[in-house]
This record gives structure tokens, sequence and C-alpha cells, in this order.
């Protein structure tokens, strides 16, 4: 499981790349991975201090952190 929420992590790392910023469920549906999975992700690269998470109602917005 850990060798998935990595790979999902380096997906997800570059839709933001591209993007730099999106809601949860735009993420899932562009990798086309289960939001659970997703998640679990978004997790490990907020904890290293690459993204920011928001909530804004229901949803999560995701924003990319460029390191200087």
């Amino acid at each position: 499981m850990i060798t998935e929420i990595g790979i999902v992590a380096g997906e997800v790392w570059q839709y933001l790349e591209k993007y730099n910023e999106a809601t949860l469920s735009q993420i899932a549906q562009a990798i086309k991975r289960e939001r659970d999975i997703v998640m679990l992700s978004l997790g490990w690269l907020g904890r290293e201090g690459h993204i920011l998470i928001v909530k804004e109602g229901d949803e999560y917005r995701i924003t990319f952190r460029k390191k200087e």
C-alpha cells in the first residue's frame, strides 16, 4: 500500500506542478484514481510541506508550494 501511495503522490505532484491549484475532486478525476488513495497521497505531500490544503465548504483546495 505504501508503494501505491507514493506512486499516486508522484501523479498528484505532476498534476499540481502543471496546474498549481485544484480541488481534491478535480485531482482524483484528472489522474483517474480513487478519492481515498488521493487523500492518503495528499497527506504525504502535505506532511513533507510540498502542498497546502485548505477546506472550502465540503471540498478541499490543494495548492502546490514551489521551493525557491
